[in-house]
């Protein structure tokens, strides 16, 4: 019989757009005992997290909890939640996650339209209010960050917009949630679907999702009651052409099971929740203003020395995502030799692109507990050290030292006030 050696993964300073290093309270928390569903200690556990999510997620919406799936599972409970088919979808393209929408969308049987602009951009925010004049949508799909590319949309204009057109705003906040500010009700977002493997720094498994009134009261005209629950003297009812087509992503139903009624819907991830909880809460520990600017700071110092050793960041740098940096890879250099010495000599993990980005970039992430001056200096480093010596030219030293100098600036300004 076959024998298979202990688990035993390798440290890695992983500075990818996600997932990131994970904060070892968070994976202490993961390993508590197995609580029942209904077990009053998890119940509670499961109310203070959705308080801890409206509070991320910078909203009063009574809706507010994980969805049991990594981040695109959130995506796709909302959208085949609220898409009847034959409604009409909006989605403004930057990158490769815009195309998931349209994607899932279409699957869900919408009619779906789309504007596209050149990746490493984003929409001025008339562009997009132009083509919902234009094409009446019942439904906008959007991602805030797009880390494909490395920028972030503005939002609110494009929230007040929808909200006077009674259209519905639906967001993929994925690569921002926790580390940069996403103001749910301040910008009239009416669904926002997050992701735990980023700035929250929570292994990947869950999708901490909110949604205001707007969206239930969609959720609640399609709703049917799962046919195991249901009165055996209504079992028989005919089929509905406009139920909500997914079960398991059945938001109509997990809001029951996450409200005072906890109807049973699936069995929650228990040792999941523990560590959404835990990250959550050691989030708002920091503070969501600090954790803003420990990812805008981190970021800088990145890009300082990006420019430093005399590369060039991809995108435009107006529109960036501050924990997401893009970098164009130099003439000559082939971009996978040097991720994999960056990994097998120095255990850092970076990456790549998609689509039409494949090989022209490298992109790397300052996101949640990865988010620290030592992986920045550390990263650098070794990077211009494998540029070296796979025969590029540049000036030795520059980079760490453009870094430091962001640093010290920032401890000077901390000093002085």
């Amino acid at each position: 019989m076959k024998k298979y050696k202990e688990l035993n993964p390798s440290l890695r300073t992983i500075m990818t757009p996600g997932p990131v290093e994970v904060d070892p309270r968070v994976l202490r928390a993961m390993s508590f005992p197995i609580l029942g569903q209904f077990d009053p200690e998890f119940t509670t556990l499961m109310n203070e997290t959705m308080e801890m999510v409206r509070d991320v997620f910078q909203t009063n919406n009574q809706w507010s909890y994980p969805v049991d799936g990594t981040s695109r599972s959130g995506l796709e409970a909302v959208l085949v939640s609220i898409i009847q088919p034959g409604d009409k979808v909006l989605v403004p393209i930057y990158g490769r996650f815009g195309h998931l929408l349209v994607e899932i969308s279409e699957r869900c049987g919408a009619d779906v339209v789309f504007i596209e602009t050149e990746w490493g951009g984003v929409f001025d925010p008339d562009l997009v209010i132009d083509a919902i004049h234009k094409h009446k949508p019942d439904i906008v799909a959007m991602v805030h960050g797009e880390t494909s590319t490395g920028q972030m949309q503005p939002l609110s204009a494009i929230g007040k917009a929808c909200r006077e057109l009674d259209i519905l705003l639906v967001v993929d906040a994925v690569a921002t949630i926790g580390g940069v500010p996403v103001e749910t009700d301040a910008w009239m977002l009416d669904a926002v679907m997050g992701g735990t493997q980023k700035c929250i720094s929570v292994p990947s498994g869950m999708a901490p999702i909110t949604y205001n009134h707007r969206i239930e009261e969609k959720l609640l005209s399609r709703k049917r009651v799962e046919r195991g629950l249901r009165d055996p003297e209504r079992i028989d009812l005919a089929y509905d052409v406009n139920m909500i087509r997914s079960n398991y992503l059945d938001l109509s139903q997990i809001q029951d099971y996450w409200s005072a009624a906890r109807l049973n819907h699936h069995t929650e991830a228990t040792s999941m929740l523990y560590g959404l909880h835990e990250g959550l809460r050691i989030l708002l520990e920091e503070g969501l203003e600090a954790r803003f600017a420990r990812h805008e700071l981190n970021g800088k110092a990145l890009v300082q020395g990006i420019k430093g050793m005399g590369l060039e960041l991809f995108g435009n740098e107006d529109s960036k995502l501050p924990c997401v940096t893009c970098i164009a890879i130099p003439a000559g250099i082939d971009g996978e030799v040097v991720r994999s010495k960056l990994l097998h000599q120095f255990g850092i993990e970076i990456a790549s692109s998609f689509g039409p980005l494949k090989g022209r970039i490298w992109r790397i992430g300052t996101m949640g507990f990865s988010c620290n001056q030592k992986n920045v200096l550390h990263t650098l480093g070794a990077l211009e050290a494998v540029l070296i010596r796979e025969g590029h030219a540049l000036p030795a030293g520059e980079a760490v030292q453009a870094a430091l100098d962001v640093y010290s600036l920032t401890s000077r300004e901390e000093i002085s006030c």
